[in-house]
């Protein structure tokens, strides 16, 4: 059975293009079948967006599973200085996020990976809405790689439906980073932040 999180480059095409409103402005992506959130910007997403339209996002930028860039291309749409770099392993995600990151006049560095097997630089915010299908064993050790790959002041940000395991993640994440918090809860979901810089 395919999932977005698997890769099948083998895969028909079924390309189209998706409208959604975010910030009152209209905004309209390439998306294809197989993809995360393929339809439009999923309430996960939209949540940790719309938090971090509130926070400080500067210097290097990784959008970890970036499904066809809806994150990540957003954030350089608002905040254009950072250097943004977006990765999945899903190789269909990867090539509709390069087309998406033209579509807005970026120039962004899209990557195929799994998980951060393809990535060795350090940077200042991650971002994710994780794979939670993959299950826990997946989904930790990302975020401790994702702890890993975080500069010394750097920041994770994490969308975590309650009900797929937002309390048992904050906990995992709290033996990684006793600071780690809740900054924002709304429809069951949850923005966890991790910050380096009180450690």
């Amino acid at each position: 059975m395919e999932h977005y999180f698997t890769n099948n480059p083998q895969k028909k095409e079924n390309r189209k293009e998706i409208s959604f409103r975010f910030l009152a402005h209209l905004e309209t992506f390439v998306s294809d079948d197989g993809v995360f959130s393929k339809d439009s910007l999923d309430f996960g997403s939209r949540l940790l967006l719309e938090t971090l339209m509130n926070e400080e996002v500067s210097g290097s930028l990784l959008d970890l599973g970036c499904g066809i860039g809806y994150i990540g291309i957003m954030l350089k749409k608002y905040f254009p200085a950072i250097e943004l770099t977006m990765s999945d392993v899903n190789e269909t995600a990867a090539a509709l996020t390069e087309e998406n990151s033209r579509r807005y006049q970026q120039t962004n560095r899209v990557l195929v990976s799994d998980g951060f097997a393809g990535i060795t630089d350090h940077f200042d915010i991650i971002v994710s809405n994780p794979p939670i299908r993959t299950g826990k064993k997946v989904i930790y050790e990302l975020f401790a790689q994702s702890i890993e790959h975080l500069k010394p002041s750097g920041r994770l940000y994490l969308v975590i439906r309650q009900k797929q395991g937002a309390e048992s993640a904050l906990r995992y994440l709290r033996t990684l980073n006793p600071n780690a918090q809740v900054i924002e809860k709304k429809n069951g979901y949850w923005i966890i932040l991790v910050n380096n810089c009180l450690t």
